[in-house]
């Protein structure tokens, strides 16, 4: 089964964030959430609480870094994420050993601060560019670079979490669950 990292630190964008772990347990993901920087339940954005599955400390006590995919969302979260030792140590080594990872709206910046090459062709919340500068830019829904998926913001959380779908079970299950969700 495939495992996937959802960090949930205090102001997560909800839409995001859950709408990432909707689409990959409905593929049949093993998703877990950690909550990151305050103890649940998880405030997001706005204002909804969220009880997430486990502490990222405990997370990563328990798997290390046995995940398929780390999926980071955005909102002002970010800024929590960043301040994570324990997070940014797991990103640097993921980036170090090209692993999965994605991020969505502001998070692509917490990939950047914990060193993303530069040379990665990426995507983020408008807002969020001039912290990227640097970085091949593009103003698509969802950039996939190698092993780095990026995206704009909640608009386009769907159709991100389908990408991430297609990229751990194959296009097919992604098409399945993108016509499984259309309403009539």
């Amino acid at each position: 089964m495939k495992r996937v990292l959802v960090p949930l630190a205090p102001g997560f964008e909800e839409v995001e964030a859950l709408t990432v772990v909707d689409y990959l347990r409905r593929a049949g993901a093993h998703v877990v959430t950690a909550s990151v920087g305050a103890p649940n339940p998880i405030t997001g954005k706005h204002r909804i609480r969220v009880m997430a599955d486990i502490d990222l400390s405990e997370a990563i006590a328990e798997w290390g870094d046995a995940f398929d995919l780390v999926v980071l969302p955005g909102g002002p979260a970010v800024k929590n994420l960043a301040a994570s030792a324990e997070l940014m140590h797991l990103l640097r080594e993921r980036l170090h050993k090209h692993l999965p990872t994605a991020a969505i709206c502001a998070a692509p910046t917490v990939l950047a601060k914990a060193g993303l090459d530069h040379k990665t062709r990426i995507t983020s919340w408008p807002g969020s560019r001039p912290e990227l500068a640097g970085f091949p830019y593009a103003e698509d829904a969802v950039v996939i670079d190698g092993n780095i998926t990026t995206s704009r913001g909640p608009g386009t959380a769907v159709a991100f979490a389908l990408a991430l779908v297609a990229q751990l079970f194959g296009p097919d299950a992604a098409e399945t669950l993108r016509a499984d969700t259309v309403s009539a």
